[in-house]
């Protein structure tokens, strides 16, 4: 196959002469498109004979390099020959370590060709006249030049690893141009911006000591810039500084005060074009510098911006960026009446921003001015998202001091205070609203540990009654689900558990889940209740587990509706649900025969125990299970539930056979199973089914039921009573699993059902 590439290498000296170096002349852009294309493909068909160092592959490559310098009016013919320029570079970079020198001597040989593409390359990459010179508010990289950019990083990453790092930053920061901003070359100044954010990662890896006085020039240049002249393509140049200072951020802090830093990125993020840039690099910045930021400039500096980002209307992603930045210097101050204070700084616009929307006094004249409402809202709205990234940041202290010394004991307090009664005003019906609130407390409850649990009760009672008042506000039951995260195990908290989960349970909007087709016109409201059910059963103690039999009976039976939705992601929630909770069964029947053998005969069990909830919650809604899931199986997104479904009834197998040695058998048994399996296949219309399927499909996954029902039970005797069980691992679990894949599979065309 390197016969043809060997004889077109020989032609490639003619090709460059005749036709190459005349259309450089005359500046024939076909022309050196057409031979830049065949040329690469040349060296790209076996790039092992251009590494020979050849005559001709260096005609080759000198060839190809003309034609990336050519100032063509876009970048299509420099972006034609990267693909050569990657290949012949990553061989050069793959050859085996056994061959040694001559893998040292090729690198040596081509050291010069990539020296040479790199100032091609950071040549090519600056943007054109037009872009240079325009003055609008916000500056679009041609289309062109943005794909080459985008092709260019892989190039540029692979050049350093050759010419090596420090020949790479060399190039980059050759010039003595940034002590005198009267003739800077803007242009090259961006270019190569982009080449050092570009190879962050390989310079990042070798750790070399690098000199990064060229940057904090350029950062000192352009902070002292007036804003009024920052136009155009220099807001480009103070976005690539930017990106820089958040790629070398860690190495940076070390070489600088970081006080010009802070300026610096403090003026470029009230600016829109630079504000994403530079609100990435304040938070690696904050996060990577190697001596904290405690100076009072620096500090001043950080609650400057914090206090005006009202002002700013940031994006939430980049305001969240800066809120994390400063409250991570903030939360790390060692005195901690200084942290406080300045703490109480960040928030109170926050404080202030969310007063302004509930105040009484203006309630009657907001509903006259809806543009007013609407702004107050907005802001009310970033502050409540301000205060929960504070509270992300930070975590009580776990010292013996005293609670008033504790930032977030203060914070918590005041926090709650207005949250209340934002929580009972009329405001709280706007959905945004309540989402932000909602955030913002249950990121609270995660910082705040113990000393939550004083407000506890009140917070139970407002989530509660505000998602009974607003159904479609599933915002509600995910916080729920917070609290019972941090403090679901603790049993005294039980009752109120058990009370906002009936309370979710029965209202109206969880009742209608009545069918599929409902259940995908809610898809977030069955997920997060199905979520919050899963998190009650793994928090909560046994005994809060089982005087919560009929609620959770109740939840199980909407579940089962829920896994047949179209909504992939409301089914899955509603499968793991019913799998989160016929585990909890399963582990307390294993647990409770555990101690007794097999040929001993029925084991009685207690009927306030987890095993006789389980076991009654199932017989009740076994049937309504099995059935449901024989529809989720049906049509063209049933592949995805495969795994669930499969689990679900190796879980419900398992039960079944446990049960048969209690004396519950009564209530369920193998039979039922077998009952239940029985229903939900001759119910199904007959258009669903193939022909034969009813009476063949019955036996033989009872077989496959029975075997894989065996493989759980031992595998749990196995590990030690360890969660781990690793369902479908097991011969009889990998055939039902087969089964049920082969069933989906086959009847991927059924009807939707609804």
């Amino acid at each position: 196959m390197q016969c043809i590439p060997q004889v077109l290498l020989c032609k490639v000296g003619f090709l460059r002469d005749v036709l190459l170096l005349p259309a450089l002349n005359s500046g024939d852009e076909t022309v050196i498109s057409g031979l830049a294309c065949f040329l690469s493909e040349i060296g790209h068909a076996a790039p092992s004979l251009i590494t020979e160092a050849s005559p001709e592959a260096f005609v080759l490559t000198d060839a190809l390099l003309s034609c990336v310098s050519f100032p063509s009016e876009d970048w299509e013919i420099a972006d034609s020959t990267l693909q050569f320029w990657c290949s012949l570079a990553g061989y050069i970079l793959g050859l085996d370590a056994d061959r040694g020198e001559n893998v040292k001597s090729v690198k040596i040989l081509f050291f010069p060709v990539f020296s040479a593409l790199l100032d091609a390359l950071l040549l090519r990459s600056q943007v054109d006249d037009s872009t240079f010179y325009g003055e609008g508010a916000m500056v679009d990289l041609p289309d062109t030049l943005e794909q080459f950019r985008m092709s260019l990083t892989e190039l540029l990453v692979d050049v350093c690893q050759l010419l090596g790092s420090a020949a790479f930053i060399q190039k980059i920061f050759l010039g003595g141009w940034t002590s005198n901003n009267v003739h800077i070359p803007w242009k090259e100044v961006e270019a190569k911006m982009f080449a050092l954010n570009a190879i962050a990662e390989v310079i990042i890896m070798e750790t070399q000591d690098i000199d990064f006085s060229f940057v904090m020039q350029l950062v000192t240049i352009l902070s002292s810039t007036p804003q009024d002249d920052a136009k155009g393509f220099m807001k480009l140049v103070y976005k690539s500084a930017a990106e820089v200072v958040a790629s070398y951020s860690k190495w940076i802090s070390c070489q600088t005060n970081t006080r010009s830093l802070l300026l610096f990125l403090a003026k470029g993020i009230s600016e829109p074009f630079c504000s994403a840039a530079c609100a990435s690099a304040l938070l690696k910045l904050c996060e990577d510098a190697a001596t904290p930021m405690y100076e009072h400039s620096s500090l001043e500096i950080l609650l400057w911006v914090g206090e005006s980002l009202d002002g700013r209307h940031l994006p939430l992603e980049d305001e969240e960026k800066v809120v994390s930045a400063i409250t991570l210097v903030l939360g790390s101050l060692p005195n901690k009446e200084l942290k406080n204070n300045l703490l109480a700084r960040l928030v109170s616009p926050c404080y202030e921003a969310i007063g302004k929307l509930i105040d009484e006094n203006q309630n009657h004249s907001l509903r006259h001015n809806p543009a007013s409402y609407s702004q107050l809202t907005n802001a009310a709205r970033r502050g409540l998202h301000r205060l929960g990234t504070v509270f992300s940041h930070l975590s009580t202290e776990s010292s013996a001091g005293s609670d008033v010394d504790d930032p977030l004991v203060a914070l918590l307090g005041v926090f709650w205070q207005m949250l209340e009664k934002l929580f009972q005003s009329m405001h709280i019906g706007n959905a945004v609203l309540s989402m932000a609130a909602c955030r913002a407390l249950s990121q609270a409850i995660q910082s705040s540990g113990q000393h939550f649990t004083t407000i506890l009760p009140g917070v139970l009672n407002c989530l509660s009654t505000n998602f009974v008042s607003f159904q479609s506000h599933d915002c509600y039951i995910r916080t729920a689900s917070v609290l019972i995260e941090e403090f679901g195990s603790r049993e005294e908290y039980g009752h109120l558990f058990v009370s906002i989960f009936e309370r979710f349970s029965k209202s109206a909007s969880i009742m209608a889940l009545t069918s599929s087709y409902i259940c995908d016109q809610e898809p977030d409201l069955v997920e997060a209740f199905a979520n919050f059910a899963s998190i009650f059963i793994r928090c909560s103690p046994k005994e809060v587990l089982v005087v919560s039999g009929s609620i959770l009976e109740l939840s199980f039976q909407k579940a089962a509706i829920c896994c047949t939705a179209m909504h992939r992601g409301a089914a899955l929630a509603a499968m793991s649900f019913m799998s989160c909770f016929l585990e909890t069964g399963l582990n307390a029947l294993v647990e409770s025969l555990a101690h007794c053998p097999e040929l001993e005969g029925i084991v009685g069990i207690s009927d306030s125990s987890i095993d006789a909830m389980a076991i009654q919650v199932i017989s009740h809604s076994g049937d309504g299970l099995v059935s449901n899931l024989m529809y989720a199986l049906l049509g063209v997104s049933a592949m995805s539930r495969v795994h669930k479904s499969a689990t679900l009834l190796q879980q419900l197998a398992a039960v079944c056979s446990l049960s048969e040695r209690t004396t519950w058998k009564a209530h369920l048994c193998w039979d039922s199973l077998h009952g239940w399996l029985h229903s939900a296949v001759h119910n199904l219309p007959a258009e669903y089914l193939k022909h034969g399927e009813v009476e063949s499909l019955v036996p033989l996954w009872i077989k496959a039921l029975a075997a894989a029902a065996s493989d759980c039970i031992q595998s749990r005797r196995n590990v030690g009573g360890t969660s781990d069980y690793g369902h479908m691992q097991g011969k009889g679990g990998r055939i039902l699993k087969r089964l049920v894949r082969e069933f989906a599979d086959g009847h991927r065309n059924s009807p939707n059902f609804t």
